[in-house]
């Protein structure tokens, strides 16, 4: 938040939007640092995406600088750069392409958005604020409070949400348990969106949100007894 930099009138508003080098390297560096722990796009490659508009916006053009500069660091990773109206494109037609994408604020909460539906819709989409010291994980549809107690939605953000969560704890801790934890928690979300049969109705079926839930926890129970 910067307040006082927006002037706002009957014909005319301005809304600058600052974007910093220290800023920028944070999230940069942290986009490396994941792409390095995950397996890469279906591709099979391991590859960072800087999305911009650079060609029009200064401070766009801070943030690709800051991003080639930290790509040199990290020599094993692809980097690519693509423009935001391209990438939209891309995204649609080709998102097997991409893996970790790093851009501004503005840009990533509408690609999201876009990326949530190609992924089975917003009831699928988790998400992490965090920080230096303190992390925030939730489901991007936020709380959805028309849907409260009608026992429908799709538990599968909010599962993936703290799946995220444990996961920064392990690192952050520097914790096998909670690593493990987060491991166990995206093979079962995953083996039960392969095996289909107990679906909310986002994704085409008639299953509760307790359904669902119960449903994954067994599955984690499962995983965990044979290790």
């Amino acid at each position: 938040m910067h307040r006082g930099l927006d002037q706002s009138a009957d014909l005319e508003s301005l809304h600058p939007r600052p974007i910093s080098k220290f800023g920028s390297h944070r999230l940069i560096e942290t986009g490396f640092s994941l792409a390095g722990r995950r397996n890469g796009n279906p591709d099979g490659e391991t590859v960072v995406h800087c999305v911009d508009k650079s060609n029009v916006t200064r401070g766009c053009q801070l943030f690709r600088k800051t991003f080639d500069e930290v790509a040199l660091t990290h020599p094993e990773i692809k980097a690519e750069h693509a423009y935001i109206d391209a990438f939209t494109m891309w995204l649609v037609r080709n998102p097997e392409w991409f893996d970790v994408v790093v851009t501004t604020n503005m840009f990533g909460d509408i690609a999201t958005d876009l990326g949530s539906v190609l992924q089975g819709g917003m009831g699928m989409a988790a998400s992490a604020n965090v920080g230096d010291e303190h992390g925030m994980f939730e489901p991007v549809h936020g709380s959805a409070p028309k849907y409260a107690g009608q026992n429908k939605v799709n538990p599968i953000a909010s599962i993936l949400s703290v799946q995220q969560m444990l996961g920064w704890l392990g690192r952050r801790k520097n914790d096998e348990a909670l690593n493990n934890a987060s491991r166990v928690v995206d093979q079962a979300v995953a083996e039960h969106l392969s095996e289909g049969k107990q679906v909310t109705y986002d994704l085409g079926g008639s299953a509760t949100t307790e359904a669902v839930g119960v449903a994954i926890a067994e599955r984690v129970r499962s995983i965990l007894s044979e290790q």
